[in-house]
């Protein structure tokens, strides 16, 4: 069951040496109620940038789609990539503008740039917080420990995506409101490296 006035859900990013994952699960629950077991919480934003949320399902859908648009427009018009410090501050105005009818989401973008990788979370209000690596969701509490456990900062593509499922694997054994399989983007300098849906 979720402890959040939204659905459950447990999202992550990390950062390594020469990549960025971002992985979220599956379910959609509304209190004890499984919804959807196909819910795609990872979305790709350019070539080198993605996001994962977690959340209201409609709220992160326009809230990506909103995003994806202007910066599309951004692209088009300067023929030039968006840091990934833009791509958050443009989701940031979005969440910000919102704030007295917020999207009920939290969001986490990650991907790379001029200046390298890096994982920015932002919470329902817009703000905005640069790390190695977050967790968001019901799940977080769960999927953090994994992270500290085990977080490196020279790991390498491989041992990020493994770890990504190692820590969303021990959140689904424990959180209700998460499961049914994993959706994972890894990306890194040189675009995205692989978009995968993992069966559980």
């Amino acid at each position: 069951m979720s402890q959040y006035p939204f659905p459950g859900a447990t999202t992550l990013g990390i950062k390594g040496k020469d990549a960025v994952v971002l992985a979220a699960e599956k379910r959609l629950t509304y209190g004890y109620f499984v919804v959807s077991k196909s819910v795609r919480k990872v979305f790709q934003i350019t070539p080198k940038i993605g996001a994962a949320c977690a959340g209201m399902v409609g709220d992160m859908q326009n809230l990506i789609r909103d995003a994806q648009a202007e910066i599309n427009l951004y692209r088009y018009t300067f023929q030039r990539e968006p840091e990934v410090r833009m791509v958050a501050k443009v989701l940031s105005n979005y969440l910000f503008s919102s704030r007295f009818f917020p999207y009920l989401t939290e969001t986490i973008v990650g991907g790379f740039d001029e200046s390298g990788g890096h994982i920015l979370v932002l919470d329902p209000l817009g703000s905005i917080l640069e790390d190695d690596y977050a967790v968001v969701g019901s799940g977080a509490e769960i999927a953090i420990g994994i992270l500290e456990l085990s977080y490196r900062k020279d790991m390498m593509a491989e041992e990020l995506r493994d770890l990504a499922i190692k820590a969303i694997k021990a959140s689904i054994a424990r959180d209700a409101a998460s499961g049914n399989g994993i959706d994972l983007l890894l990306i890194t300098n040189d675009g995205v490296k692989s978009i995968e849906t993992i069966q559980l």
